[in-house]
């Protein structure tokens, strides 16, 4: 008899995905609705997730909101608690503020920091007690950045800032084993989104992250929807401390 592939599927699942308003986080949300997950979208506009969720629903997706403010730890462990156990957890909230080191600011680096590490260790706690409690064997999927794993001009912060995702999901891949919850990222390159626009506007920058890209071309954020599917399904039942690098070959160089 031949071995059977692991299913894909989502179904009965529950999943939190933060910064979920938009961009990649908006993505993410679908591809996990699409394969059969009932997804809850967190981030700091209502709007936003109103009109998210109101897509999703409008394409037949199990779909709920929550505003809440990822940096807020305190806010974090009350609005969670709340809410059943879930199975997937898909931290996206992020950002970037890219500057040579000496044009920032304080604001800049605490900004970064707090939302790109820290809101990661809040939420990922949270849930994750909750799965261990529940004896939930699941799927935590930190969206990193191939920039966790190289450096780069004007993205020092930015830099260190997935860089420390990268070494937490490695540890946590080991703290949370024995539980039989899994730990990944997810990398991408460029991917034209709201956050990137202005990036693109500057001249010559687009040109400068092309040439980097194997494939010459920017990444399209449908080509990031099938790796959350993946980390969150049984196709990955044994995939954890891992990097998924959807790079165009940037790092390869």
């Amino acid at each position: 008899m031949l071995p059977r592939t692991p299913s894909f599927r989502l179904d009965g699942k529950r999943a939190l995905v933060t910064g979920a308003g938009r961009g990649i986080g908006l993505a993410a949300a679908a591809a996990l609705a699409q394969a059969g997950a009932a997804v809850t979208l967190a981030a700091r506009s209502e709007n936003e997730l109103r009109d998210a969720c109101g897509r999703l629903r409008g394409e037949g997706g199990q779909c709920d909101y929550m505003v809440l403010d990822v940096t807020d730890s305190r806010a974090v462990d009350e609005q969670l608690a709340g809410q059943g156990a879930f199975h997937v957890l898909v931290n996206n909230a992020g950002m970037n503020r890219p500057k040579p080191l000496a044009q920032l600011q304080d604001e800049d680096i605490d900004a970064v920091l707090d939302l790109n590490v820290k809101a990661a260790f809040y939420v990922t706690r949270a849930v994750t007690r909750r799965m261990a409690a529940e004896g939930i064997r699941g799927s935590v999927i930190n969206v990193s950045s191939q920039m966790g794993h190289v450096g780069s001009l004007r993205r020092t912060l930015y830099c260190a800032s997935k860089h420390a995702v990268e070494g937490m999901s490695k540890a946590l891949a080991w703290e949370l084993g024995a539980a039989g919850i899994r730990v990944n990222t997810v990398c991408p390159t460029f991917i034209e989104t709201d956050m990137t626009a202005a990036m693109f506007q500057e001249p010559g920058f687009r040109q400068w992250v092309t040439e980097r890209i194997a494939l010459g071309r920017l990444g399209r954020m449908e080509e990031l929807m099938g790796a959350f599917v993946f980390l969150a399904s049984d196709a990955s039942s044994l995939m954890t401390g891992s990097a998924l690098l959807l790079d165009g070959g940037w790092t390869a160089a």
